[in-house]
């Protein structure tokens, strides 16, 4: 390849004995975005974390611009112009964004920090990458696409040549989604080449020169972008063909769990009404910003509720927060599960009970027979895959880790889930079987489930009824068959 950025040549690497990468390839071109794709443990993260020196591999060479190593060290990495991008934020959101994009290296004058001359190259960044966000604005405060991008512009600060991007759109609005298209567009011009972790496959053709996809440790498929189908792309990923989206089976209810009247929380949303019935799936869907995130967590007591009611099994309900919330009979699982949602250095059985600890504990101390016992009937229920109960949550791929998630709230016995992206940064494979326990618990237990989400296809594939919102009001709703992806982008829009 002419002007070869990149060459990983036979990597492999083992963990505790186990090979987990079977003597991959890759290669990246100056100005060319490969499309990474995988199932979760397919060994994506493991072969760029090789790349960033985050990981030292077993065995295999490495060229980066032209200097041939058979290990990297981060400090090694970052001098060769090597910088990678998670999914999850990693930013200081208490600083401003100057403070952030030279994270690490603020200009000096003397023993004192040059905050003017930060802020000059902070909005020189911003200017090249034709974002407009103040450099005074606290990082935290800033939208989560805006966030993304300041992690972009920190990069360019450091004479970054190679870029690896993990799962950069999972949390963005089809806006912010357009604007990053245009930032790597733009660095694609100036000669970086990235490599682009994703599993929205509607966004390879769109964004990627090639594709190659990791399939248990080994690469199985190298395309040109253009030429790869979505079927065979899937193909690649799962072994076999695919099953083709079609509607579920509709729940056939009509008892009523949950009705909302003119409900509205300040700026978020504004008298919105609907109504969900025992054993059905309802879905939010907007675009991130346009509210469905924030019923939900006004629904849990996370959000206040400045007008209208809610009723819950026909009695007026007002949450006191969320703890009172799961104490009647609710569950809530954020978009982000790492941060907001388990308890990361904790055990899998630990955070599938911790809900349950009142009833399986005695006297201050909980039961572990019976918290290792409801992890292995959920485990073996929801076809979670681990080393055991006591692993470490973090430590499974983010498809198992949400499957642990949504046991903890069925061991609880809920009867009503709010879930808010619930197949963020899952692969295809893991989708389908949530989508399938998230149906199959609601029919068997009558447990009511509201769904927010912006993924067209998880609406199209999971819900048996749709409100389609926009701007913090309800615009469309959609029933049984008409629950369309055309009909749900055109309403969103």
């Amino acid at each position: 390849m002419s002007n070869e950025l990149v060459s990983l040549q036979d990597i492999r690497k083992s963990f505790s004995g186990v090979e987990v990468l079977h003597g991959v390839d890759l290669t990246l071109g100056a100005g060319e975005v490969l499309a990474l794709l995988g199932e979760n443990g397919a060994g994506k993260s493991t072969l760029v974390k090789i790349l960033a020196g985050d990981i030292e591999p077993t065995s295999g060479s490495i060229d980066i611009r032209g200097t041939k190593v058979a290990k990297l060290d981060v400090y090694q990495a970052r001098q060769l112009g090597v910088r990678m991008i998670f999914q999850e934020l990693n930013d200081a959101p208490a600083l401003t964004v100057a403070e952030n994009i030279f994270l690490g290296q603020w200009p000096h004058s003397g023993p004192f920090v040059g905050w003017n001359e930060m802020a000059e190259k902070a909005k020189a960044v911003l200017d090249r990458l034709e974002v407009d966000i103040p450099v005074d604005a606290i990082a935290g405060q800033l939208r989560v696409g805006e966030r993304q991008l300041l992690e972009i512009a920190r990069a360019l600060t450091q004479d970054t040549k190679v870029l690896v991007l993990d799962e950069p759109t999972a949390a963005l609005s089809n806006v912010e989604v357009e604007r990053l298209f245009s930032v790597m567009d733009q660095l694609r011009e100036e000669g970086v080449g990235m490599i682009y972790i994703t599993h929205r496959l509607d966004e390879v053709a769109r964004v990627a020169d090639r594709v190659q996809v990791l399939r248990d440790g080994s690469s199985v498929l190298t395309v040109d972008a253009k030429k790869a189908s979505r079927e065979d792309l899937v193909s690649a990923m799962l072994g076999h063909a695919s099953e083709k989206n079609a509607r579920p089976e509709l729940a056939q209810t009509s008892e009523t769990a949950v009705q909302v009247s003119g409900l509205t929380s300040f700026a978020e949303f504004q008298n919105v009404s609907f109504t969900v019935n025992r054993g059905e799936v309802l879905a939010l869907f907007g675009k991130i910003g346009s509210g469905t995130s924030e019923i939900c967590e006004s629904l849990f007591g996370l959000r206040a509720i400045t007008a209208g009611s809610v009723e819950v099994f026909g009695k007026e309900y007002k949450t006191k927060g969320p703890a009172h919330s799961a104490d009647q009979g609710i569950g809530y699982l954020p978009a982000d599960r790492q941060r907001l949602g388990s308890f990361p250095v904790r055990s899998v059985a630990e955070n599938l009970a911790v809900r349950s600890w009142k009833r399986m504990g005695k006297f201050g101390f909980v039961n572990r027979l019976l918290e290792h016992q409801a992890f292995n009937r959920w485990a073996e229920a929801l076809r979670i895959v681990s080393r055991g109960s006591t692993q470490n949550i973090s430590t499974l791929s983010g498809g198992n880790q949400q499957k642990v998630l949504l046991a903890r709230w069925f061991e609880a016995g809920v009867n009503i889930l709010l879930l808010v992206e619930p197949t963020r940064g899952v692969d295809v494979g893991a989708r389908r079987d949530i989508y399938e326990i998230i149906r199959k618990q609601a029919k068997e237990s009558g447990m009511a489930v509201i769904v927010a989400t912006s993924d067209y296809e998880e609406v199209v594939l999971l819900a048996d009824r749709a409100f389609v919102m926009s701007r913090g009001e309800v615009v469309s709703e959609l029933t049984g068959n008409s629950v369309e992806a055309s009909k749900l982008i055109a309403a969103a829009s």
